[in-house]
């Protein structure tokens, strides 16, 4: 029984080879994958995207889970490179925390691809993240639209320290300067979680009672956010997200988020694995790719619901 295996095996391998496609290459390829936390479903998003990819051009994929603590995710990079990984994969909890790990495995040659958010004082093989300057404006046009061009607004800001808040933050505050009318009364981070959304908005809420307006950094704070403003939500009080979760877009079908820049987290995921496998295979690849965004409304929210 063994050889006639083999003969096929054989006969595979000459067929796949002579084709050109499939995963020809690819099936001694193995790839290190350290996600910041898989208990957002934005990253979860992003992970499948890229599980379905490696699945696909036949190469193995490792996912670790930083649980949001940068020690952690740069120890989960170190052993990558002790395993001679031939390929990894950051999205960095911190984009300067993640800087010695990216440093340590470029010195060895295993090129590392950053993934949604970038990488501070070290060289990346590629940066493979949304336009989150320009998706910031799109949230500030919105905001402006959706409360008439005037009145008090908050932002709930994400990790400090990562490039995507820093970048939509920008991209807010520059949009946001265009509405004279409209007056960014506070700024506070709520680490892109749900539960201290909604915790700092009830504080914000107190101080600021007569906000008709917030800008979350994420769809998690933008629903913490929800939670707390209860049935001012989607009528007194608008609320834009970031990302385009699925809970993001339920929101925003129900009319309780006023709309949400959506993200393509799947698309980042396989875009993050193909440069991967090019990389491990020698071949060269951009530096950056950027993968659109869009408003996510009432009006076109369907064609964003994934579930």
């Amino acid at each position: 029984m063994r050889i006639p295996a083999l003969v096929m095996t054989a006969l595979c391998l000459t067929a796949c080879g002579s084709s050109g496609g499939g995963s020809s290459g690819t099936e001694d390829i193995k790839i290190g994958m350290s996600v910041s936390t898989l208990n957002n479903p934005y990253f979860v998003q992003l992970r499948d995207g890229a599980q379905a990819q490696a699945k696909q051009l036949g190469a193995t994929l490792t996912v670790t889970d930083a649980q949001n603590d940068a020690s952690q995710q740069v120890n989960q990079v170190q052993n990558f490179t002790s395993q001679s990984m031939k390929a990894i994969i950051i999205n960095p909890v911190d984009s300067d925390a993640a800087t010695p790990a990216v440093k340590a495995a470029d010195r060895v040659n295993i090129p590392v691809v950053a993934a949604d958010r970038g990488v501070n004082g070290a060289e990346v093989a590629q940066t493979v993240a949304s336009d989150n300057v320009a998706g910031g404006k799109l949230g500030a046009q919105e905001l402006a639209k959706q409360i008439g061009e005037r009145g008090n607004v908050v932002v709930l800001q994400g990790t400090p320290g990562t490039s995507a808040s820093r970048d939509r933050g920008q991209g807010f505050a520059e949009g946001i300067a265009a509405y004279p009318g409209i007056k960014v009364v506070a700024r506070q981070p709520a680490d892109f979680d749900r539960t201290k959304g909604l915790d700092v908005m009830t504080n914000l809420i107190q101080s600021h009672p007569g906000v008709t307006g917030v800008f979350a950094e994420n769809d998690e704070m933008a629903l913490g956010a929800i939670k707390a403003l209860g049935s001012k939500a989607g009528a007194q009080v608008k609320v834009i997200g970031f990302d385009g979760t699925p809970d993001g877009i339920k929101a925003v079908r129900a009319g309780t988020m006023a709309a949400t820049v959506a993200q393509q987290p799947r698309l980042l995921g396989q875009e993050a694995v193909n440069a991967a496998v090019k990389l491990a295979k020698g071949e060269t690849v951009e530096k950056t790719v950027a993968v659109p965004v869009k408003v996510a409304t009432k009006e076109n929210a369907a064609e964003f619901q994934t579930s």
